[in-house]
């Protein structure tokens, strides 16, 4: 892809059926769970002429942002540990941590901005944000930046 290549962050409940399924297929693959695209595009539902067709132009967003930095927003309980969770997570993913921003909790709250260089993570981000998300005391996790 030149420079000139605009990407977008669309939510993939929006996303044509087709789009879905090329991306099922790529997993597939990646996965090793089917040998062949012959045999991911039938497993996905779909032709290999649309497969072609979409395979170079539709990726996971942290496929994208692998080796890049990511920041996240966290909201969190004012509760011991739940940092120390949060970054136990990020080495056990080999993310790289390179800052931590905390605000004083008010009303039992925390924002927390944590920026992560992902080149050599061991998961996808969107893996690390799910185990992320299920830490007690983590209230939401959001995308703030990635360059």
């Amino acid at each position: 892809m030149d420079d000139t290549t605009t990407y977008y962050i669309i939510k993939a409940e929006v996303l044509p059926e087709i789009l879905k399924k090329t991306l099922k297929a790529k997993r597939l693959l990646k996965k090793g769970k089917a040998a062949t695209i012959n045999e991911a595009v039938k497993m996905a539902g779909m032709s290999r002429s649309a497969f072609y067709k979409y395979k170079d132009s539709i990726f996971p967003f942290f496929e994208v942002s692998r080796g890049k930095i990511i920041t996240l927003a966290l909201t969190l309980e004012d509760q011991p540990g739940v940092l120390s969770n949060i970054l136990d997570n990020i080495a056990r993913a080999k993310g790289n941590v390179l800052t931590i921003n905390q605000n004083i909790p008010i009303q039992g709250i925390a924002n927390v901005t944590i920026s992560i260089r992902t080149a050599g993570m061991q998961e996808s981000g969107e893996e690390l944000i799910k185990s992320i998300q299920k830490i007690e005391g983590v209230q939401n996790v959001d995308i703030l930046a990635q360059e």
